[in-house]
């Protein structure tokens, strides 16, 4: 069996299927979380008092500085989960990346929105989990595919 074929007939078998599944709803999620990012950074940029300042943080930044970074974070977040739907290999890494600074990120605004800064974080956890083990799973099916080196 050739390699092209046994990797056709990882694709369609079950595993197959289910790390696709995995990877699709990362991309997905980190859309959304993009998108969420996004509206919170047009929140922030529009009007500084919408988030409030509660007790003195190390991450001490204006509020409007923060809405810039969610703005841009949340821009490159919603491309790179467009590149993980559509399957670039590239974007996986990408992901990780841009999951690993939203979650930082998200964590470092806690004092200004607590709850909902939890819940990104979150959701960014889960997304690293996705996307890791996408990227583990691809790992080892190719190497069963191409065989002992």
């Amino acid at each position: 069996m050739s390699v092209s074929g046994s990797r056709q007939a990882y694709d369609e078998s079950t595993k197959g299927m289910w790390t696709a599944g995995v990877a699709t709803f990362a991309g997905v999620m980190l859309t959304i979380v993009g998108i969420f990012q996004i509206l919170e950074g047009i929140a922030a940029i529009g009007n500084d008092s919408v988030f409030v300042s509660g007790v003195q943080y190390a991450f001490t930044f204006n509020i409007t500085a923060w809405g810039w970074l969610h703005l841009v974070l949340g821009l490159v977040g919603v491309l790179v989960g467009l590149a993980i739907v559509a399957g670039q290999t590239v974007g996986y890494l990408a992901g990780i990346a841009i999951a690993g600074l939203n979650a930082i990120f998200s964590f470092a605004f806690l004092p200004h929105y607590p709850v909902w800064s939890l819940i990104i974080v979150g959701f960014n956890v889960l997304i690293l989990w996705a996307l890791c083990s996408q990227i583990a799973h691809d790992r080892v099916d190719i190497a069963d595919v191409e065989g002992p080196a």
